[in-house]
């Protein structure tokens, strides 16, 4: 059966070039379609931003292979969390980000739409997204790598199949 990516729209900011403007950044909603209809998209998914694994591995790890992602004819690589747009373009200026796209899922939208929705309270983190990472070639996903453990997901993030090494080499086989 064919998996297609969910149809959503997101809240995003973008910067709008005006030399002039005193706030250069509005609101743009962007669909699920903007982003993968016509495109070879590797996204991975993540709890949160500012998180010590997220921070130190999974977001780095692709930032490092985005040049290896490109030879293999990938044409974006985005990183989904359910945080807002204002901490995930605070976290991608903190770490530097330069090549991963940071798509805020404020609502939680697309995750809940994935199955990928998780109830984090124990944390104080409310509801996130597990962590998971997928290849999608024009609004299909060809290949989706779950970390185990989501049904007793409570006091587990695993971080052992979503990382940016394991989709490379699905992607050079």
């Amino acid at each position: 059966m064919k998996m297609t990516v969910p149809n959503t729209t997101f809240k995003t900011r973008v910067c709008n070039d005006a030399l002039d403007d005193p706030n250069p950044f509005e609101w743009k909603d962007v669909t699920t379609q903007d982003i993968f209809q016509g495109q070879k998209i590797v996204l991975f998914a993540l709890p949160g931003a500012f998180t010590p694994t997220c921070s130190t591995s999974h977001l780095p790890g692709y930032e490092e292979l985005y040049d290896e992602f490109r030879a293999q004819g990938v044409d974006r690589i985005i990183c989904l969390s359910v945080n807002d747009a204002f901490v995930m373009f605070q976290w991608g200026k903190n770490l530097g980000a330069k090549n991963v796209f940071l798509l805020p899922d404020g609502n939680g939208e697309f995750t809940r739409k994935m199955g990928m929705l998780v109830e984090k309270e124990n944390l104080g983190f409310g509801m996130r997204s597990w962590r998971y990472s997928m290849y999608v070639e024009d609004c299909e996903i060809k290949k989706s790598f779950v970390e185990q453990g989501f049904e007793d997901n409570v006091d587990q993030d695993p971080f052992e199949v979503s990382d940016a090494q394991t989709m490379l080499t699905y992607l050079k086989s």
